[in-house]
């Protein structure tokens, strides 16, 4: 259901909503509390590339963050159903990132994208980073030749993801993230000034000391832990699977328009 031009705020809302991008969200309450609880056990695939040592290990603490920041339902009794995103912070998370995109514009900083949902957010970064390379920014180039345990490194349209058996992966791991920033201190060149990105590839970033901004699902919790501890700066709420990948481009427009970008 495209919207033609840059949607209003309300507009935005309402699509996110019909859209089921924020709102009443694909994802079950119930596995949106396997995945706090797993996290909160140690389970370092849910950790997103962090390292979040024995601070979260009460996986209520985890809750109340995701009540907070994503807006899922904040009773710990509500063990089965329906889970939701509000639109409103997800609107906020992307106003929030549209601010340090404009920083990173006015100082035409470097800047590296990266996705582990490809399917989803590939065309979101994609756009996002045209838009900063036509305000002057350096959009990151990765290194050659990086392999993980889990594929090849591979950057298309400007965007890093990884690539397995001829196909774009879907990772939750930081270890992609990780190879590109030490082959880039390996080869002397400079770390990226801001990545903006989701999954392991936004937590490792942050782990690693850089700027970090990123998008996450409701049962991703740990970019939201991170936001809350300051090791992300931001982290917006969406489901990063929708029926259509169509279905962000109204937000990307909402976005780059935010950010001073738009074309």
């Amino acid at each position: 259901m495209p919207i033609p031009g840059t949607p209003s705020r309300a507009e935005l809302v309402e699509h996110l909503v019909a859209t089921r991008i924020a709102g009443d969200v694909a994802t079950p309450r119930e596995n949106n509390l396997s995945h706090y609880r797993k996290l909160a056990n140690g389970d370092r695939h849910f950790w997103l590339g962090l390292e979040l040592g024995d601070r979260w290990t009460d996986e209520q603490d985890v809750l109340a963050v995701m009540a907070e920041r994503a807006g899922v339902n904040d009773d710990p009794e509500y063990r089965y159903g329906q889970d939701t995103i509000d639109p409103e912070l997800t609107v906020a998370g992307l106003e929030r990132m549209a601010g340090r995109l404009r920083k990173a514009a006015d100082g035409r900083q470097r800047v590296l994208f990266a996705t582990g949902h490809p399917g989803g957010l590939l065309d979101v970064h994609r756009a996002t980073a045209a838009a900063l390379r036509a305000a002057g920014c350096e959009i990151v180039v990765i290194p050659d030749g990086l392999v993980t345990d889990e594929g090849y490194v591979m950057q298309f349209a400007d965007v890093a993801v990884l690539e397995h058996g001829a196909t774009l992966w879907h990772t939750h791991s930081g270890a992609p993230m990780k190879a590109v920033l030490t082959a880039l201190e390996r080869e002397g060149r400079p770390l990226p000034d801001l990545v903006v990105a989701d999954h392991g590839w936004a937590g490792a970033a942050g782990q690693y000391g850089v700027d970090s901004v990123g998008y996450a699902d409701c049962n991703d919790p740990a970019l939201f832990v991170a936001e809350s501890e300051g090791t992300v700066q931001v982290t917006v709420p969406l489901d990063d699977h929708v029926t259509s990948p169509r279905h962000y481009d109204p937000m990307t427009a909402y976005l780059l328009a935010e950010a001073g970008l738009a074309q």
